[in-house]
């Protein structure tokens, strides 16, 4: 089956809604599991884990949650599809460097995935849009107990689930939101936040995960312990913080609004400006400009524009993407040129962001 025909299409992917989507992009709950008797994928040799991936993946294909996936050994697929995936948060960056002996499992819709012989045996997310932990723990954890029934997990009463990192023992669960942040860094309050965030013993981490930079002003959050709570505890923690951290966002774009609105407008239009008419630009440059973008459509500058446009764009401007595209081979500076090209045709039927923030006295006017 060929993985580029499975995938959702990006335009019909990023028009998915839920809860406080503004704010909360994703809502992700991954569960690390090992089978028994099984040597981890870190100390196991080659065939150790073809043993364990030929145990496994027939047993996830046989789940009724993944009828009709998409299955295949990660030495099977293109460099490009590995990127892709990681693109699109269905892969770690880690998995996507594996090859014989690990494997990947896809449902239709994009919203349960198992990484086979990423540093587990085992690493199964549920994913669904908006902020949705709860509906998430819901779904990946009847997976989890069925997929039990069928391979024998490695699993102590003392310990709980065992894995191959000590910070995954116990519960194996780790749950987190994808987090768009303009306002609390526009406001300068971002770095208050996540100090508050880690005082209560959870991560904040970038774009895609652990090291990476917060692109777009995107965060990801999640906690960092998994012994000693329940699963539905860490899950109802993490729920409470994300609230806060919604609430924190929603004051910073409203007094961004009441206090500094031309610099909220200085922001946004030279963030249009600069999208809809580069000719050559980085893929960083334009993750950062269109997080503006996005705002300025959040708060009513672009009146008529779908967000889906802004969300579509965030994924279709990254470099796997942008290369799946083109039917030549591209380098990055190749990459810089197509990128701008596409942002000014996409661009072309936005109008220029408003004057004046809406419900100002001079609300109307068009930017000069």
């Amino acid at each position: 089956m060929d993985l580029n025909e499975y995938l959702i299409p990006p335009t019909e992917a990023t028009r998915r809604r839920g809860p406080h989507d503004r704010i909360v992009m994703t809502s992700r709950i991954r569960l690390a599991r090992n089978l028994k008797a099984v040597p981890f994928p870190g100390w196991g040799k080659k065939p150790d884990r073809i043993k364990a991936a030929e145990i496994i993946r027939p047993a996830v294909e046989s789940l009724p949650e993944m009828k009709g996936c998409f299955a295949e050994s990660l030495d099977n697929l293109a460099a490009l599809d590995k990127q892709l995936l990681v693109e699109r948060h269905l892969i770690s960056r880690e998995h996507a460097a594996k090859g014989a002996g690990s494997a990947l499992v896809l449902n239709r819709d994009e919203t349960l995935c198992f990484m086979i012989n990423e540093e587990d045996h085992i690493r199964m997310q549920a994913l669904l849009p908006g902020l949705q932990l709860k509906e998430v723990w819901g779904t990946i954890s009847k997976v989890d107990s069925r997929l039990e029934k069928k391979v024998d997990y490695a699993f102590t009463t003392e310990w709980g689930y065992l894995t191959a990192c000590p910070t995954n023992l116990g519960t194996g669960i780790r749950v987190s939101a994808m987090l768009h942040l303009p306002g609390l860094v526009l406001a300068e309050q971002i770095n208050q936040i996540i100090q508050s965030v880690n005082k209560l013993g959870l991560a904040v981490r970038g774009l895609y995960g652990e090291g990476t930079e917060a692109l777009g002003n995107v965060f990801q959050v999640s906690n960092q312990m998994t012994l000693g709570e329940t699963e539905e505890a860490i899950v109802e923690r993490l729920n409470k913080v994300l609230s806060q951290i919604i609430e924190h966002e929603e004051n910073a774009r409203a007094k961004l609004l009441e206090k500094k609105p031309k610099m909220l407008l200085n922001q946004i239009g030279r963030a249009f400006g600069a999208l809809s008419n580069a000719h050559i630009i980085s893929s960083k440059e334009t993750m950062n400009l269109l997080s503006c973008l996005k705002l300025g459509v959040d708060v009513g500058l672009f009146p008529g524009v779908d967000r889906t446009l802004v969300d579509e764009l965030f994924l279709i401007t990254q470099p796997a993407h942008l290369q799946h595209n083109s039917t030549e081979k591209l380098g990055a500076d190749e990459r810089d040129l197509r990128r701008a090209d596409l942002l000014r045709e996409r661009l072309a039927s936005v109008s220029r962001p408003l004057a004046e923030l809406p419900g100002s006295p001079e609300a109307g006017g068009e930017a000069g």
